[in-house]
């Protein structure tokens, strides 16, 4: 049960919407099922049709009166003097009656401070019910006596209640918010989006871009920079003392009001953590990227994999642990953590193997609200792997060959179970829920790009001699999970990378006891995928760390480092003005 508060200043046009056809004819029945004296109240939904706009006017008129005797006695108009507050079911809940809707309404205005339980002189409201799963509360807010009604954090206060009526109806129990959730698109926004062809808002749009675009560049400039060339409209705040920029807005391209002018809305309004301030903080929480001279070009995806496989180890740590001795300073970096990880899904989804980004776009969208929650991140902590996700867009990869982009996808979904399992410990219900729900986009685009590997593998699977050595060799590193291992449909594979192994010098069985340590398999569903990657990723490590040190020793000179590239955006376009200057 969702309720939703705003406030206006149009009596009348708000009841004409409530007792309309609606904006799309979706409209049904309208008729008011509870109000603050129900009898002798005009309802124009009852009414015959000649009647319908004089008893608009007149129920119009009777709400404002204590608003108009308010403005009469303080020589001042009331701002903002209509109070509403839709209240939706969730999908699939069962259709409430009027009697349930009434008693809902009821509770409402009363834990809101709208109309409290026994109090003659509250606000004048009325409950409209014009479809089959929600209603809207409608109040005008002065009260009887003249006086503003004590309504501070009314929204709050209707959320909390409407957990308390879903267990009690029977309803689906939603998951309480901690105000740190992205806005929700107004039904306004909703309509306007579906007259001008979109399927999404204004706001949402606008909120997808700049977090893609958040996670991909180095500074506030080129922030900036970016959403221009993608033809959105910026507009910034300006100091009025220092001339800095201490706030911004954004505009859809195309998306205007009434007069033409397009529509703006607030950094913080698209989500908390578009802020400047917060924007500024993650940004400056980067690594300077400093090559060395006798190195080499690393792969930026195994390195980011690499990361992250740390990233991994802490997040999983249960709060008790003897390594985490203070609590609260663990949480803040797993709180950064996870906002580090959530920029790595977007810029994973713009360099990923082709078919799998649309999954890892759903993926980082999920994952949006998981980065958020009350807990304050220290973001200095979560450098590395925000660092190593830019470099995905910013230095020469292979996020086209699979095998990389499948073990940093494998990493990247334990990474989410340990972060799902913190916020669930923590009691962050939507942070928990919105990490799940990234989990099965994640999985499927892990299994979209590991599948053509673990078959090609699979195809080069050794000899049955050598298969069976090396599955002894299984029996006797990891005897625990050697059965699992052995049953496990990518055991082919993994005896190709086992002999691969081999070949480079590494014993098998030394190499298999050193993946299995790296993280417990009791979990996995999969142990020999899992080992799979794990030991890929060591035997790439290896080599690069010989291939480093035949470098150091010969004296070779450094391959020069590609300079930086534009980042890869959503949609590539021209290079942007300077966003500091004036607009």
């Amino acid at each position: 049960m969702v309720p939703d508060v705003s406030t206006g200043s149009r009596t009348r046009g708000l009841l004409s919407y409530l007792f309309g056809p609606g904006r799309r004819d979706e409209h049904t029945d309208p008729h008011i099922v509870a109000a603050f004296a129900m009898p002798g109240l005009p309802d124009p939904g009852r009414a015959p049709l000649d009647q319908h706009h004089a008893l608009l006017d007149e129920l119009a008129d009777y709400l404002d009166q204590p608003v108009r005797a308010r403005e009469r006695r303080v020589g001042t108009k009331v701002l903002q003097h209509v109070w509403h507050c839709p209240i939706r079911t969730a999908p699939g809940d069962r259709y409430l009656t009027d009697a349930e809707w009434a008693e809902v309404a009821r509770r409402i205005v009363h834990a809101t401070g709208i109309a409290p339980d026994g109090d003659d002189k509250g606000c004048r409201w009325i409950a409209v019910r014009h479809a089959e799963d929600h209603i809207h509360i409608m109040a005008t807010s002065v009260r009887e006596d003249g006086r503003r009604p004590r309504n501070k954090r009314d929204g709050q206060r209707a959320q909390a209640e409407c957990r308390k009526i879903e267990k009690e109806l029977g309803l689906r129990q939603l998951n309480s918010g901690d105000h740190t959730a992205a806005p929700m698109p107004t039904s306004a926004e909703q309509a306007k989006a579906q007259r001008t062809g979109h399927q999404q808002t204004a706001k949402e749009w606008l909120q997808e871009q700049a977090q893609a675009v958040a996670s991909a560049v180095r500074d506030e400039q080129e922030y900036f920079s970016t959403l221009t060339a993608l033809g959105i409209e910026v507009r910034y705040r300006i100091g009025p003392e220092s001339g800095d920029v201490i706030g911004y807005s954004l505009a859809r391209p195309g998306d205007v009001n009434a007069q033409g002018e397009p529509v703006y809305f607030g950094g913080s309004k698209l989500s908390p953590d578009l802020s400047i301030n917060r924007l500024r903080e993650r940004l400056a929480a980067q690594q300077p990227i400093t090559p060395t001279r006798g190195t080499v070009e690393p792969d930026r995806w195994r390195q980011a994999e690499t990361t992250l496989r740390e990233t991994a180890r802490f997040a999983y740590q249960d709060q008790h642990h003897p390594n985490v001795p203070d609590v609260d300073a663990f949480d803040t970096v797993v709180q950064a953590q996870a906002a580090a990880f959530g920029e790595l899904l977007h810029t994973a989804a713009l360099t990923a193997p082709a078919h799998a980004r649309a999954e890892l776009r759903a993926a980082a969208t999920a994952f949006n609200r998981a980065t958020r929650s009350r807990v304050r991140a220290e973001h200095q902590q979560a450098a590395a792997l925000r660092t190593a996700a830019k470099q995905l867009l910013h230095t020469a990869g292979s996020g086209e060959d699979g095998a990389t982009a499948a073990a940093l996808l494998s990493t990247a979904v334990f990474v989410v179970i340990a972060i799902a399992r913190w916020h669930q410990a923590r009691g962050h219900q939507q942070q928990a829920h919105a990490a799940q729900r990234s989990l099965v986009h994640l999985r499927t685009a892990y299994r979209q790009t590991a599948e053509p590997v673990i078959a090609d593998l699979t195809l080069r699977t050794p000899t049955p001699k050598t298969t069976d050595r090396l599955a002894a060799q299984v029996q006797a590193a990891v005897p625990d999970h050697a059965q699992r291992i052995l049953a496990d449909p990518s055991w082919p594979a993994l005896a190709t990378a086992l002999a691969q192994a081999e070949s480079s010098g590494q014993p098998p069985r030394r190499a298999l006891a050193e993946a299995a340590q790296q993280r417990e398999l009791t979990t996995a569903d999969r142990p020999a995928e899992v080992l799979l990657w794990r030991l890929r990723n060591a035997t790439s490590d290896r080599i690069d760390q010989r291939t480093q040190a035949a470098r150091a020793r010969t004296g070779s000179r450094t391959t020069p480092t590609p300079a930086p590239t534009t980042p890869a955006v959503p949609t590539g376009t021209r290079a942007a003005n300077d966003p500091t200057r004036r607009r």
